[in-house]
């Protein structure tokens, strides 16, 4: 039998390139281990120029940030009729804008951290106002960025204005949310089922950029011990998320778990990280869904959804 062929894009034109460039690497061999005949696509640009040379029959989507997560790679995908693997194009978007993230789990009563928008040009003393409405210390991110890129912990009003020129830099608004103390936790989900909870914990006070990625004392826990009742709900509110978001084949959820006994959903990763430090990979394994495995099943998952469209189309 014929081991099909997939083109794992990676790379990419957003500031999160060499984490995309990692989980590529990682998934080309994983899928290589799983049998498949697994391509490397390094992105560079914002277009999928040279992709068709390899005529790939799906596309494993392995860029995060800008062009990777925002649904605009997807939907170049669809114009190619290529299936590919995560969520598709709507679904992505509104994942990776923070702001519709918010407002979705608003409306459908998940629970979330209280927020506030700040748009770059507004100004200054009206972003302080809700500043002040959510209260010190609070978290101000770029609305549009992943793997925590432009993302700051205020503690104070003198450490606003700095904030908001990193997340500025970033993207045109920034999220202001209020900070929840207590515990980082998060949820992978894979094929609308929630894989084992992981617990983060940073030596660093704040689970910034540095701590996701370069700090080696950052440790990941799993499995998490919570009353039953908690870790229920924290689960239940990650689906919830996933569900409402209409995201497809796997995604990640992060949630906080106050210590005043209150959880909240942060946000949702469309493509989190498939690096050896990667979250996903590690709640598969406790899972016993070894990595090749899981890059596997994720790429079964494009390919059969796009055999059931075409027989629809067929009939």
């Amino acid at each position: 039998m014929r081991n099909p062929r997939i083109a794992v894009l990676m790379g990419g034109v957003s500031e999160e390139r060499e984490v995309s460039l990692k989980s590529g690497r990682a998934v080309v061999s994983g899928l290589k281990k799983a049998g498949y005949e697994a391509l490397p696509f390094e992105v560079t640009e914002r277009n999928l120029d040279g992709l068709d040379k390899l005529n790939p029959e799906a596309a494993f989507v392995a860029l995060h940030g800008q062009f990777g997560e925002d649904g605009e790679v997807q939907r170049l995908l669809e114009n190619r009729q290529l299936p590919y693997t995560g969520s598709e194009p709507r679904a992505s978007e509104r994942c990776m804008d923070k702001l519709e993230t918010k407002r979705t789990c608003v409306r459908n009563s998940i629970p979330t951290a209280d927020y506030a928008v700040a748009r770059r040009g507004e100004k200054r003393d009206r972003i302080r106002q809700q500043a002040d409405g959510l209260g010190y210390p609070l978290v101000c991110k770029p609305v549009g960025s992943g793997s925590s890129v432009g993302i700051s912990l205020v503690r104070t009003e003198a450490q606003l204005d700095e904030a908001l020129d990193r997340a500025f830099d970033t993207e045109q608004d920034a999220l202001l949310e209020r900070y929840v103390k207590g515990r980082e936790l998060t949820v992978g989900v894979l094929e609308g089922q929630p894989l084992p909870m992981v617990e983060i914990r940073p030596e660093r006070e704040f689970f910034d950029y540095h701590a996701k990625y370069k700090d080696e004392n950052t440790d990941y826990i799993t499995p998490v011990a919570l009353l039953e009742t908690v870790y229920r709900r924290a689960v239940e509110s990650a689906v919830d998320a996933y569900e409402s978001l209409d995201c497809r084949h796997f995604a990640r959820v992060d949630l906080m778990h106050g210590w005043d006994g209150s959880l909240h959903v942060m946000e949702i990763n469309t493509i989190p990280g498939f690096t050896p430090r990667s979250l996903l990979p590690m709640a598969a394994a406790e899972a016993d869904i070894e990595f090749p495995e899981l890059c596997g099943r994720i790429v079964d998952l494009a390919l059969q959804e796009a055999d059931s469209q075409a027989s629809r189309r067929a009939g």
